[in-house]
């Protein structure tokens, strides 16, 4: 394989990606020889005159080939040259002149910098590589072989016999590249190299993307306006919560009486939250948690702190889920629901589906939307909500960057299609369960450091909670832990099992350990997808990919192996 400049592939996103260009970089990047180079995206300033390289050939023993690539259709007349692209419209282009201009500047630069180099034979060709040109191709301007097409790229050293061939036949200049010339240009190329976003600003494209992306999904509600029971299944960060509360605000606006509910506090105060910011007819009536809805009509306050665990842990699971079914039966029709919309659904038991549907006002045919993923299911519920229907699935991953969302997408069996764009490699930090915390908490302290916004940072744990969150709880109690979270001014200490349904732009997961080892892969897969832009994971890497399995040693293969602060 050639050097490559840049040494990765320079396309964030396939979808936005130039095609041609990266057909083009990889057939050279397979087909040239060990001590050529290749370079992507190199900048000239020619005085006023700017010029773009799309890919630039140095080749040792032979010289320099300046290459502009063309996608759609290119065609040649007698009045020059034309393009036309998806959209049908054809436009005049002069890909000749671009090249040859841009093979001067290069020249006039290197030789300006004392560099030999400059005086390699260089020749300037043109790609199309979604076309087949006639061998028998002769514009005056662009004989044949200085041509690229579609065929020479699918031919076994096709596209780099064409380089090689244009070098050697057409190349202006008085000598063959060496090796120390082409490592010479290599280091002045590289800062003409087109300049790569940093992280934080890649992260603030990404995110604007994900906004773009989210809402986009209003269309799956359109397609299921008429249905009265849906369950929507899809991984983490496909957009169900974001639909649970257009499905919501969209059912309250037509006149229906509505609950959104959830199982966890910090995703019940997301929903306040937002729905607070909206206008008042399109709020639904309830907006908060399962069983707040329960102790607000009435039912038993909750054992004290002190009271054994199975007796607390029968009063949420049982105790008070019955309550609610006998409350809502005695409750006048004017309190009950003409539809309830559920996110995480997963967090739900089997006995809490029937006290809800009594809270409906019909509760054969009320409204029920469910939105779920049973890979987030970390708690040792069952439950299945009453919806015989198969789901709607969502298969895209919307939140995550690409490689955020394959590393956690190999911890499910469920297929997850990034749509994302590419950002910063996953970071691991490889220490103990024991020093988890200790690494995470250097792992912030270095990502602010980096210029990260600490409110953009969130630290979770998968054992034991971190000692920042115990005390913020502890001293100011669970509303305010909550409001730090949402005024996103510093960074934020929690639990996976308190963080589901939320998300922040950087996620240090501290993989301290597990309370329940069944459910390891579940936390893990949960933890890492509440990332949107970054992910670091602190923790023994051996048992990451013990619980992870081989696809998540391969992914983890791909991770920057980082240490911070040392």
């Amino acid at each position: 394989m050639p050097h490559l400049y840049p040494s990765e592939p320079w396309w964030r996103d396939a979808d936005a990606a130039t095609s041609a260009e990266r057909a083009v970089w990889e057939a050279l990047a397979a087909q040239l020889p060990d001590d050529a180079a290749l370079f992507h995206g190199l900048r000239l300033q020619d005085g006023p005159h700017e010029h773009e390289i799309d890919l630039l050939v140095a080749w040792p023993g032979f010289g320099l080939a300046v290459i502009e690539v063309k996608g759609g259709h290119v065609t040649h007349d007698g009045d020059g040259w034309f393009q036309s692209g998806r959209d049908g419209v054809r436009r005049r282009i002069d890909p000749v002149a671009q090249a040859q201009d841009a093979r001067h500047a290069l020249s006039t630069l290197l030789r300006g910098r004392g560099l030999a180099a400059g005086y390699a034979r260089a020749a300037h060709l043109v790609a199309l590589p979604f076309q087949a040109v006639s061998p028998h191709w002769d514009a005056l301007d662009l004989p044949r072989a200085m041509v690229v097409d579609r065929g020479d790229l699918e031919r076994s050293f096709g596209a780099a016999d064409r380089v090689r061939a244009a070098i050697t036949r057409f190349g202006a200049g008085s000598a063959p590249l060496d090796e120390p010339g082409r490592e010479a240009l290599a280091a002045v190329a590289s800062a003409l190299l087109r300049p790569e976003a940093d992280a934080i600003t890649a992260a603030a494209e990404h995110e604007v993307r994900l906004e773009q992306l989210t809402q986009d999904q209003a269309s799956i509600l359109d397609l299921l306006r008429h249905q009265r029971r849906v369950r929507i299944v899809g991984a983490a960060g496909s957009g169900k919560t974001w639909l649970a509360l257009e499905q919501a605000r969209r059912r309250a606006k037509a006149g229906e009486r509505v609950a959104l509910l959830c199982y966890s506090r910090g995703l019940g105060y997301s929903f306040q939250r937002v729905v607070a910011g909206w206008p008042v007819r399109e709020r639904p009536a309830y907006v908060g948690l399962f069983h707040d809805l329960a102790l607000g009509w009435g039912a038993p306050e909750p054992p004290s702190d002190d009271a054994p665990a199975a007796i607390r842990q029968a009063y949420y699971e049982t105790d008070l889920p019955e309550a609610l079914g006998a409350l809502a039966c005695r409750r006048a029709p004017s309190d009950l629901f003409d539809s309830v919309v559920v996110d995480e659904a997963q967090d739900f038991g089997q006995v809490w589906w029937p006290a809800l549907l009594r809270c409906l006002r019909d509760p054969d045919h009320g409204g029920l939307f469910v939105f779920m993923d049973d890979d987030q299911a970390l708690f040792p519920r069952d439950g299945r909500p009453p919806i015989d229907l198969p789901p709607f699935v969502l298969e895209e991953n919307l939140r995550s960057t690409k490689q955020i969302a394959r590393t956690f997408g190999a911890l499910t069996d469920t297929q997850v299609q990034p749509r994302g764009l590419s950002g910063a490699p996953v970071r691991v930090v490889d220490v103990p369960y024991a020093g988890a915390v200790g690494g995470a908490d250097d792992a912030v302290d270095a990502l602010v450091g980096e210029g990260w916004d600490p409110g953009h940072v969130a630290l979770l744990t998968t054992g034991s909670r971190h000692p920042e969150q115990r005390n913020t709880v502890e001293v100011v109690g669970y509303e305010a832990y909550w409001a730090d979270f949402f005024a996103a001014t510093d960074a934020f200490y929690g639990h996976v099992l308190n963080f589901k349904g939320l998300e922040r732009s950087v996620v240090v997961l501290a993989v301290n350990g597990f309370q329940n080892a069944d459910r390891a892969r579940s936390m893990l897969y949960t933890g890492m997808s509440r990332a949107k832009s970054l992910l670091v994971v602190v923790g023994p890497r051996a048992e990451v990919e013990r619980i992870g399995g081989e696809a998540v040693r391969r992914r983890l293969a791909k991770a920057e192996v980082w240490a911070p602060g040392a």
